[in-house]
């Protein structure tokens, strides 16, 4: 049993020391907030105001029986898997086409450029314009702030595919949509499963900024309201809930990349 028992220490190890490094690390930051809060310390940064971690539970055991709390999250989740699934399912087919056709990208390219580095939140009155109801126009933001990340790492990963393997898929004989599929592809998963995880990110910055903008629901507004209605709890309440949403969602995307890479696990 103790051989056992070691040799599975030894197996994980490592896990373990992450998870535990993990642990004291939150317990830590919960303590300096804790501390900073209690003794409202005032350096540079006011923590006079700033509702304590106690203060924050106590909102969230409230808001996990408010309906209305849930269907803010339940609106966002929706919002981000519209807008980032639009984005996935056209940034990558997109980038993989551009990355093999010059032609393409040179059409292309340029107006991406163009508006890539446009903040989502400058595009919020544009997008009231462009759709007709706030839900779509919020979905479009969201759209707009994955799309980028995921386009510009899938052309970066078609650009760095080894010539010397196309080169030896078309002496054995394999077609151009053999090689786009067992050669170009595969090559690229490691860049597009990183701009679909940046991509992730960016589409939760978009989305609260324009739920706060121009929303009625989701948690962006929640968070907003929070502040307008001076409920300080709340406020960091919405915060963590973005921030344990957007690490889930990114999660998720690394649990499919494993599955889609098998031979990138160590």
């Amino acid at each position: 049993m103790g051989v056992l028992a070691g040799r599975w220490y030894r197996l994980n190890g490592d896990r373990i020391r992450a998870m535990l490094i993990c642990i004291a690390s939150l317990v830590v930051f919960l303590l300096v907030w804790h501390l900073l809060t209690k003794y409202r310390v005032v350096f540079f940064v006011r923590f006079t105001n700033v509702p304590s971690p106690l203060a924050v539970y106590d909102s969230f055991a409230r808001a996990i029986h408010d309906p209305k709390f849930l269907l803010h999250i339940a609106l966002s989740c929706r919002r981000i898997l519209l807008g980032f699934s639009l984005a996935a399912l056209v940034g990558v087919p997109l980038g993989l086409v551009m990355g093999r056709f010059k032609l393409v990208h040179e059409v292309i390219f340029p107006v991406s450029e163009v508006l890539r580095p446009i903040p989502a939140i400058a595009w919020v009155p544009m997008a009231i314009m462009l759709w007709p109801t706030n839900e779509q126009s919020i979905v479009f933001i969201t759209f707009l702030g994955s799309f980028f990340p995921i386009l510009v790492n899938t052309l970066h990963g078609m650009t760095l595919v080894d010539p010397v393997l196309v080169r030896a898929a078309r002496c054995l004989g394999a077609r151009e949509t053999s090689i786009f599929r067992e050669v170009y592809f595969p090559a690229s998963l490691p860049h597009i499963f990183t701009g679909l995880t940046i991509g992730m990110g960016v589409a939760w910055v978009s989305l609260i900024a324009a739920e706060m903008i121009s929303g009625q629901y989701g948690i962006g507004y929640f968070t907003w309201e929070a502040y307008s209605l001076v409920q300080y709890p709340d406020i960091a309440l919405g915060m963590i809930a973005i921030g344990v949403l957007g690490l889930a969602s990114s999660l998720l995307i690394r649990a499919v990349g494993r599955l889609a890479m098998p031979w990138g696990r160590a």
